[in-house]
């Protein structure tokens, strides 16, 4: 299996300088602005080799699942969306609409949802209702997050092919035979992509990349830890860590800086340790080993006894609430930590 869906990798390195040229000719580019990093403008639409090599794979392999057409039109929706973006630069509402559309194709044709979660001392947490709302809510929410760290050379692919793998060996580890398959494919043709994506880029995945990773990565989570034990449920939070983390602290930012939410800004965690003084290409392999630490959490979090998984999770909260304050995620004001151990060095 793991040979054949490595054709991925091959076909994405042939059909990603396909794709520049394409993009060249329909002049969409990343033109550099106050919040870019880059100062030159750079092909987009590289998404489009990623989903055309998934698709050759998907199709060599033929993976089997009763959600797999929900799953595939989905994709297919957000990589046309991602598209269309890329070029025309659609509103912020049209995209909102059409990802929602995207996920309730997965959950009322596919019909897959969250349904319930079993607690570690007994008993168990039925959503009812809510369930179709989280669910939407998390496909949703992982897609823009993805979106969002999408900010440079490398950093959205680096970070996607990290959560996937793990995702892969997870989903081997629980006897996910049909996960397992469809994130190793998509992981390799990543991989075959982020050849071009790395510092310095020669393409960009854009919105047409940003978009199909962040939806697929969050359906296959989905469907790799649903309905299972609330320690369980955690893991994809832990996987894709970094995404989540840095949107929710950035909604958190906007929130106490009376911003809007859908204020776009330079501060997110690729922006914040450029100003501290990392190199570009240092910046992202520091969050490529932040991935990997919260990766390996995942991991462990699911071999772990109760207390144990507390441990980790507690431990993952301090160091990221340190880096948050560090790097004034927030703003300079903001230190709960930093304040809670001046109050004990007084003491």
């Amino acid at each position: 299996m793991v040979l054949l869906a490595f054709i991925s990798t091959l076909l994405s390195l042939i059909i990603t300088p396909i794709v520049i040229k394409y993009a060249k000719k329909l002049n969409a580019t990343d033109k550099p602005n106050h919040r870019k990093v880059h100062t030159d403008p750079v092909p987009t639409l590289g998404g489009l080799a990623i989903y055309m090599s998934f698709l050759i794979g998907l199709v060599i392999l033929q993976p089997i699942s009763e959600y797999h057409l929900s799953i595939v039109v989905g994709a297919s929706l957000m990589v046309g969306l991602g598209f269309l973006d890329d070029i025309f630069d659609l509103s912020a509402k049209l995209k909102f609409i059409v990802q929602i559309a995207a996920a309730c194709i997965v959950v009322f044709w596919g019909g897959l949802q969250v349904e319930f979660i079993n607690l570690p001392f007994g008993g168990q947490i039925e959503f009812g209702i809510l369930s179709t709302i989280i669910t939407i809510f998390w496909i949703v929410g992982i897609t823009n997050a993805i979106n969002f760290i999408d900010g440079l050379d490398g950093l959205a692919a680096g970070v996607s092919s990290i959560a996937l793998f793990t995702i892969t060996v997870m989903a081997v580890m629980m006897g996910h035979l049909y996960v397992a398959t469809v994130a190793l494919v998509l992981f390799f043709s990543v991989l075959g992509f982020l050849r071009y994506n790395f510092f310095p880029a020669k393409i960009f995945m854009g919105d047409t990349g940003a978009l199909f990773l962040g939806f697929m990565i969050s359906v296959l989570a989905l469907l790799g830890f649903k309905n299972v034990t609330i320690v369980s449920f955690i893991i994809p939070i832990f996987i894709l860590g970094v995404p989540i983390s840095d949107t929710l602290i950035a909604m958190v930012r906007r929130y106490i800086n009376k911003q809007p939410m859908s204020s776009p800004d330079s501060s997110h965690l690729h922006h914040s340790l450029v100003k501290f003084g990392m190199t570009h290409k240092q910046t992202v392999l520091f969050i490529y080993a932040l991935s990997a630490m919260f990766s390996l959490a995942a991991i462990l979090f699911s071999m772990t006894t109760v207390w144990g998984s507390i441990l980790i999770f507690t431990v993952a909260l301090v160091t990221l609430q340190a880096l948050i304050e560090n790097l004034e995620l927030i703003n300079s004001d903001y230190k709960p930590l930093t304040n809670l151990f001046k109050g004990f060095r007084q003491k």
